[in-house]
């Protein structure tokens, strides 16, 4: 067959099955990430259709995927809102490196796979997944909660602990001199550091350079900028979708508007490919004998993260419901966590890492997405346990005299 007719027809296919699956997941009101995950298994190695064809292309939609969540994410706050969080939310930036890295470590030491695989370990069980959270933020309309400022930091924050981790543990696994590790790191930090200045300080100017009366020549041009500081954020070892993020918060007024506007349909289109994608790494055969321990491990960190998540609103000032939203929402580990344990499996670490990895990722990101709809439901039930006979009617003033 023809290598185009190939890929047409692939491509048809998995677009066409992703909208068929939306349509049921808005039919049951349901997210449509867990059904977008299963049929990425269904297709993935060992799946019952290979979709080589289009492989290379599914990688690169799932990163711009990623990327255009994480700008959509960062137009809704500004540089000032963001530092202000990040300043009280500290401490529970810490509780959450403390809480849910430790479950990793703990288990591969139980597991006989060394320190080096406990450090990589422990960063797979400690990172959320940022695409996944940012999704259902927008798809629950939670976007302008007072409890989402806290989510952001700590995910903001999980993402800076990486730009040292990442480079510290690719040097480790290298075996390669501390020196590079920290060439890395002084770089990845100074990256930081100039996005948020650039964004602080120059949100205005960009935004009106980007400004046009054109809705094709504001997504184009607002399109190539994040690509572009994606692209460079990478190649300090930051995360592309850290600087996608700071180039959201940098837009401001109208531009910001408009842009959200325009890139909403290929954010949904890329989006859906990044949760396809993910599944599509996984060979479903490697799953079973590890499917207890990843459940297991499941179960612990659900409840670290969630305690991390009440703990941080807590703190914030928010209210019980606040609190629920924040430490369900955190939930679901994805994209970053299968990275780290491939560069483990790729050193030569225990095999087992990846497909546990795998599984246990699996698991949290089809959770995640359906956990924080019990948000609702929990609160309702609270409010009618703590009011059985509804809130009492005002007493009537007395006439005067």
């Amino acid at each position: 067959m023809d290598h185009l007719v190939e890929v047409f027809l692939q491509l048809g296919l998995v677009v066409g099955v992703l909208g068929i699956l939306g349509a049921l997941a808005g039919r049951f009101g349901i997210s449509a990430i867990p059904l977008y995950l299963l049929a990425g298994l269904a297709f993935g190695d060992g799946g019952i259709h290979d979709l080589e064809a289009i492989e290379s292309f599914l990688d690169v939609g799932a990163e711009i995927g990623i990327v255009l969540l994480l700008f959509a994410l960062g137009l809704e706050y500004t540089p000032r809102e963001l530092l202000g969080t990040m300043r009280t939310s500290w401490l529970g930036a810490i509780v959450d490196l403390v809480l849910n890295a430790t479950p990793g470590v703990v288990c591969a030491l139980l597991l006989g796979w060394g320190p080096l695989a406990a450090v990589v370990f422990g960063g797979v069980t400690y990172i959320s997944s940022s695409g996944i959270i940012a999704k259902v933020l927008s798809d629950l309309g939670w976007l302008g909660n007072r409890e989402t400022p806290t989510v952001l930091s700590l995910l903001v924050a999980e993402d800076l602990v990486m730009a040292i981790y990442l480079p510290i543990v690719t040097t480790v696994l290298a075996g390669l001199a501390f020196a590079e590790a920290a060439w890395g790191l002084a770089l990845a930090l100074l990256a930081v550091g100039a996005a948020f200045f650039v964004a602080a300080r120059g949100g205005s100017a960009l935004s009106r350079f980007l400004s046009s009366p054109s809705d094709e020549i504001l997504m184009l041009k607002v399109l190539g900028l994040i690509l572009l500081v994606a692209g460079l954020a990478e190649q300090v070892h930051v995360s592309a979708a850290v600087g996608a993020f700071f180039v959201g918060i940098a837009l401001s007024g109208d531009v910001s508007h408009h842009a959200e506007r325009t890139l909403d349909p290929l954010k949904n289109l890329f989006a859906a490919l990044f949760f396809v994608n993910f599944g599509l790494q996984t060979d479903p055969r490697h799953l079973p004998p590890v499917l207890l321990i990843a459940a297991a491990l499941a179960v612990v960190t659900i409840a670290t993260k969630f305690a991390t998540g009440w703990w941080a609103a807590r703190h914030s000032g928010s209210a019980f419901t606040g609190r629920l939203r924040a430490g369900l929402v955190l939930l679901p580990r994805g994209e970053f966590s299968i990275v780290i344990a491939g560069l483990g499996v790729s050193a030569g670490l225990d095999p087992q890492l990846g497909s546990l990895a795998a599984a246990y990722v699996l698991i949290l990101a089809a959770v995640g997405p359906l956990a924080p709809r019990l948000a609702g439901p929990i609160s309702a039930k609270r409010r009618k346990r703590l009011h059985p006979r509804g809130p009492k009617p005002p007493v009537a003033a007395e006439p005067a005299a």
